[in-house]
């Protein structure tokens, strides 16, 4: 007897499969001892096709999960990027102690760094983006003499969570697309990127001379990064006290400077028609966080460049996609006449820049 089915064979068709190639003159309907037989064969070959159907699953990266998925990706040297912890700039009204450790909320925070008088590093003893949620005023876990005053007041280097399963399929699929390899384009996009705060990077070559590399980060917030995370991620790169030396992740007589995104502020002038009992007031909140999700939309596109030709190309601010966004604000019935740093056409930014929010004018 001859079996024609694939691992995604239902019961039903592989059963009459089986029956059309048996006798006619043989008794094949439901109840009768051919009927029987061969359903109970059909049931067993039909879980043996889920397990195997299973099995390949596993085995593929496209739908792997992520335990398998790792097992894939390690054949080619990739292992998702574990949690990392924050570090924040905490003001005091003397000099702490390092290694001491203050709470805000439910989080505790360990000073590892002077910045200056009064001013220190802390890490987020928790791990994961929560580390980047809070700032205020800090409680010092041990009494301190002197202290009457602690203050958490930015995001130096944001902590980040555990790489997400299928970004890191998808960083595992764009491994085919370039290859790694000794300081090129792809092998900064991969290292660089991957280091703690790092959100994506852009690659430009001979930018001040012939071996000179410039590389343009923006941090794992999609926002501006910090003076502190730009000097980590040269000290990484290509130490400035030993440039060309190959004692980075640079190759040797690769001189690299990193630097970060531009902000590119946007001012933004709207022509709103509101719902009745509507007006600016009540609806000003949302529109900001209509035009911020927007801008972070696009930060997030200009991180994750990976050719040479995106690299190249500036974001556009669209008054489009602007006005599309406001249009499903609560309140706001109708748009018109919508201007960009006073202008009606859309914007286009320089290759290092991303947009941020300025003043609404409604």
């Amino acid at each position: 007897m001859t079996e024609v089915f694939n691992l995604d064979t239902s019961y039903e068709d592989l059963l009459a499969q089986k029956l059309m190639q048996v006798d006619e003159s043989l008794d094949r309907r439901e109840g009768s001892i051919i009927f029987n037989a061969t359903a109970a064969n059909t049931l067993e070959t039909i879980q043996m096709l889920v397990t195997l159907k299973h099995m390949t699953d596993l085995v593929f990266a496209d739908t792997a999960p992520r335990e398998y998925l790792i097992r894939r990706a390690a054949e080619r040297g990739l292992f998702p990027l574990g949690s990392t912890k924050a570090k924040l700039k905490g003001v005091f009204n003397i000099d702490v102690p390092i290694g001491s450790r203050f709470s805000l909320d439910e989080l505790n925070y360990e000073v590892i760094e002077q910045i200056a008088t009064g001013e220190f590093v802390l890490e987020c003893e928790t791990s994961g983006e929560v580390g980047n949620q809070y700032l205020g005023t800090l409680i010092p876990v041990d009494y301190i003499d002197g202290l009457t005053a602690a203050e958490l007041t930015s995001v130096l280097i944001p902590g980040e969570d555990e790489e997400d399963t299928e970004v890191f399929r998808k960083r595992y699929f764009n491994s085919f697309n370039s290859i790694s390899f000794g300081g090129n384009r792809a092998d900064y996009k991969s290292k660089v990127g991957g280091l703690n705060g790092v959100g994506g990077v852009r690659v430009y070559r001979a930018w001040n001379g012939g071996g000179t590399v410039k590389l343009v980060i923006i941090n794992s917030l999609f926002e501006k990064p910090t003076q502190k995370l730009i000097n980590e991620v040269q000290e990484a790169v290509d130490p400035l006290d030993k440039q060309g030396e190959g004692l980075g992740i640079a190759p040797i007589d690769h001189v690299v400077t990193v630097v970060g995104v531009n902000q590119f502020p946007i001012e933004i002038t709207l022509n709103l028609t509101y719902r009745d009992g509507w007006n600016w007031g009540d609806v000003e909140s949302s529109v900001q966080i209509a035009i911020d999700d927007y801008f972070k939309e696009l930060a997030t596109e200009w991180a994750t460049a990976q050719t040479y030709e995106e690299d190249h190309t500036g974001l556009i601010v669209r008054v489009s996609q602007i006005e599309t966004r406001l249009l499903s604000v609560e309140g706001i019935l109708d748009i018109s006449d919508t201007l960009l740093n006073g202008t009606s056409s859309n914007i286009e930014l320089d290759m290092e820049s991303i947009p941020v929010r300025g003043g609404i004018s409604a």
